[in-house]
């Protein structure tokens, strides 16, 4: 079986048809829809756009499902006696082919003029008053949607057919070129990188209730919108009513404008429909508030377990005056956001994290489930009118979308300057990357809330391997004292992080490193040691150990160019070591990569050549944006350079990942090895082209 593979569940009956077949009746089709509903459902909410949202997800996936039954033809009749009958794999291999093609038209531009012809009707069933989604799971689960919500649709089909439908890679490039996609080769290969999501168990994930829109939750949609529709649609029915009644018992001028005016009028007493909603989420005393020991009895470890902190947590001005200026800055308040975070108001309460003073300033920090944000007054002196005044600006109701990146990421001055409000994405946060959040920023450094669950806190500097971590104190509420910097600017002297311990009604002596990027968050740094000879591939760890701290040193300050871009975290592989030629002694092969909060990531590979300094930093040999790879999704990668050795002959050397069995270089230089490294004489100029083979029969190119 080859790598990737996932082998078809063993209670399923094996359904590897290529084709659709032929069309079966409509009993044979409904009694197979009948049998396999939960399977075609299923593969149905998968194929579908996350775009949707859960709710539309759950009932498009069931109307596709239940409008995909083929309608009578004359000789139905007579095909359902006994000895004509469609067999039940023929007719739900039709019926899955038909789910599929369905699914994947929500995701395919169709004209206007074609939706009703090639997308089915979807108008059942309907569901009023109540919001349906599939039951949460864990951390995993919640990895592999997002996962999935970064590809196309034929990949997410390719991945369900793979993996819950056991079907072989021909299979489904066929199913796939039936339903009209145009590279089922393609969606097939994304499908079996997906596949190996958290070391192969994406079928397993799959098969849970967070991917099964049978088994779903209930809640309520929102109650107030829902009433003022209802008196809007009353008030609206009665005004029409009243009018009707008018133009026919009043002779003379029946002119529109004057019913019309009056239906303006009556309207305007209610305002938007999204007014109401907004001023509920707007209002200070809905702020959630989770428990102070919430975080000791979840699964679920990330902001929404964080207690309400701070000496003004009860201060409802305070409080109303920061969620204010969140449903509508005025001209007066510093906005921004990083990268890909949207600045809209809320659309619900949210959770209140922190309130207080600090360093001349009082701080509110809300969480919404996907954002965190930060507002800050100036603690004495006057605040601008747009912040006093009472609810948002009228104009700002309808405003949405994010802010300019442009903005700096700068936050007001202690003791005056104006307020503030700044924006950064938190979804999908864990133990880790919800440890900290930035409270306050002075030129001594920044002050962070640290998480509950945050049991032991130290500082210390990256460039400084050797020298052991120091104490960092941290008040009643769990702000820190003030933690330096590192310079944005000049030379690279020191680097200081936050060595973090979790509590161990947590995990037992868990420690790890958070660096500060300029974001909100600090970012989570992670080492992945080289490859063992003959031990399996190995996963990032904590980069608390010696060999980390050591990597680490030669690389700290290549995270300058990270700074506001909205990192999460930044992992370290070493994916080689290289003896060097003429005794040259071994260098190391590192990539350095930062996943952002919003999905894309940034490599940066250097080549290590043996140095005296333990913090000389390697020579960037590489880099790329917006790629999977050194990363889960990513795993292979190729790389070259030049290298002068100590007698002064330069060489090419390359160097790939574990699965790199034979490296060839074309161009100036003609030259193959069979290893996981290549080294040979080379000019100092002149352009090479670099590939490798894989272990599985693949191909690679080296990266950049």
């Amino acid at each position: 079986m080859r790598k990737g593979t996932v082998p078809m569940p063993s209670h399923r009956q094996p359904t590897d048809n290529a084709t659709t077949g032929p069309r079966p009746g409509v009993d044979d089709a409904e009694a197979a829809l009948v049998e396999h509903y939960p399977r075609l459902v299923r593969l149905a909410y998968l194929t579908l756009p996350p775009t949707l949202g859960r709710h539309r997800r759950v009932l498009t996936a069931h109307a596709t499902v239940q409008h995909v039954l083929p309608g009578a033809r004359k000789g139905d009749q007579k095909a359902r006696v006994p000895g004509q009958r469609t067999p039940s794999g023929s007719a739900f291999a039709w019926l899955r082919g038909q789910v599929l093609r369905a699914a994947l038209t929500h995701e395919q531009p169709t004209p206007w003029w074609r939706v009703r012809a090639v997308r089915p009707r979807t108008g059942l069933p309907l569901v009023v008053g109540l919001r349906l989604f599939p039951r949460a799971d864990g951390t995993d689960e919640l990895a592999l949607d997002q996962a999935l919500s970064t590809v196309n649709a034929p990949a997410r089909a390719a991945l369900a057919l793979r993996v819950l439908e056991g079907l072989s890679e021909q299979a489904v490039r066929a199913l796939l070129e039936d339903a009209g996609v145009a590279d089922p080769a393609a969606a097939v290969r994304t499908a079996e990188r997906l596949a190996a999501h958290r070391d192969g168990r994406a079928g397993k994930l799959l098969a849970t209730a967070e991917f099964d829109p049978c088994t779903v939750q209930t809640r309520p949609t929102d109650l107030l919108r829902r009433r003022q529709r209802s008196r809007i649609a009353g008030a609206t029915v009665a005004i029409a009513l009243a009018a009707t009644v008018l133009a026919v018992s009043l002779p003379g001028d029946g002119s529109p404008e004057r019913s019309v005016a009056g239906v303006r009028a009556e309207g305007s007493l209610y305002g938007p429909a999204g007014t109401a909603a907004l001023a509920r989420a707007l209002d200070p005393a809905l702020l959630e508030r989770a428990p102070e020991d919430a975080w000791a009895d979840t699964s679920r470890i990330d902001f929404s377990v964080w207690p309400a902190r701070g000496g003004r947590t009860d201060d409802t001005a305070l409080l109303k005056r920061a969620l204010r200026v969140w449903g509508g800055p005025g001209p007066a308040v510093r906005v921004s956001a990083t990268p890909g975070t949207g600045t809209a108001p809320p659309t619900q309460p949210p959770r209140l994290l922190y309130a207080g003073d600090l360093d001349g300033a009082a701080v509110v920090l809300l969480h919404d489930g996907q954002r965190i944000v930060r507002y800050a007054e100036p603690e004495s002196g006057p605040l601008p009118d747009s912040v006093k005044r009472e609810g948002p600006a009228p104009e700002t109701v309808k405003r949405e979308g994010p802010a300019p990146e442009t903005v700096k990421r700068e936050g007001p001055a202690p003791g005056g300057g104006t307020p503030s409000l700044d924006f950064a994405r938190a979804d999908q946060a864990d133990l880790t990357t919800a440890a900290a959040l930035a409270v306050s920023r002075t030129p001594d450094g920044a002050r962070y809330l640290l998480a509950p669950w945050i049991a032991g806190s130290a500082t210390r500097d990256l460039l400084a391997p050797d020298a052991p971590a120091r104490g960092l104190d941290v008040s009643a509420e769990g702000v820190t004292d003030a933690v330096p910097a590192p310079a944005s600017g000049g030379d690279c002297v020191a680097w200081p992080v936050m060595a973090l311990r979790s509590s161990e009604r947590i995990v037992e002596r868990h420690s790890f490193l958070v660096t500060d990027l300029g974001d909100p968050a600090p970012a989570h740094l992670t080492y992945t040691p080289p490859p063992g000879d003959g031990a399996p591939a190995r996963g990032p760890r904590e980069a608390t150990a010696e060999p980390a701290l050591l990597s680490w040193a030669r690389t700290a300050c290549a995270l300058r160019t990270l700074r506001g871009s909205g990192v999460r975290a930044v992992n370290n592989w070493v994916f080689a070591e290289q003896p060097l030629p003429e005794s040259g002694g071994r260098a190391a092969w590192v990539c350095t990569r930062a996943d952002t909060w919003r999905g894309p990531g940034r490599i940066l590979v250097q080549f290590q050549r043996p140095a005296s300094v333990p913090t000389a930093p390697g020579t960037v040999v590489a880099e790329a944006g917006n790629t999977a790879s050194c990363g889960r999704f990513g795993q292979h990668i190729l790389a070259g350079t030049r290298w002068k050795s100590p007698s002064g002959k330069w060489f090419l050397l390359a160097a790939g990942s574990r699965d790199v069995t034979r490296i060839e270089a074309v161009g100036s230089v003609r030259a193959n090895a069979s290893a996981t490294t290549l080294a040979v004489r080379a000019p100092r100029e002149g352009s090479v082209r670099l590939s490798a083979r894989l272990t599985g029969g693949g191909g690679l190119r080296a990266v950049g």
